[in-house]
């Protein structure tokens, strides 16, 4: 869905009606552990298992850094949805900008040929070099 033939008025109004009134969404992803303790005797050392967990943690990068907090694993379901509906306002603004720039790319096109009839380059006047004159010694 990165790329769409959609008219950019079928994007705009898709995006307006999301925006319009928010709705939960986040973003990052969602993962699932099962863990060792380092508790002697314990059976999760030799057992895979009987591990602990699920833990589910969601991750995500903020300001170049990557944040994890811990999901109740009960509440895992909810936050996959919040991501994947996060996911998709993405992709809609990201055909956005794409219906935006091919607009932009069509200004641009149609303003050159306007102004340049023929549509050929002229090159720059060359110029020659000035010479410098050399310093008097008599002064």
């Amino acid at each position: 869905m990165k790329h769409s033939s959609a008219p950019a008025s079928a994007i705009r109004a898709r995006l307006t009606s999301q925006l319009a009134d928010p709705i939960p969404m986040r973003r990052g992803s969602l993962t699932e552990r099962f863990v060792k303790c380092s508790r002697p005797g314990c059976p999760c050392a030799h057992d895979p298992d009987t591990r602990h967990g699920p833990y589910v943690s969601l991750t995500r990068s903020v300001a170049g850094t990557t944040r994890t907090r811990l999901i109740a694993p009960d509440l895992a379901d909810t936050v996959r949805r919040q991501i994947e509906v996060g996911r998709q306002f993405r992709d809609a603004t990201e055909l956005y900008w794409v219906a935006c720039e091919r607009l932009a790319d069509a200004e641009i096109k149609s303003l050159a040929e306007t102004a340049a009839p023929g549509g050929e380059k002229r090159g720059s006047v060359r110029r020659s070099r000035r010479r410098l004159r050399g310093k008097s010694r008599a002064s």
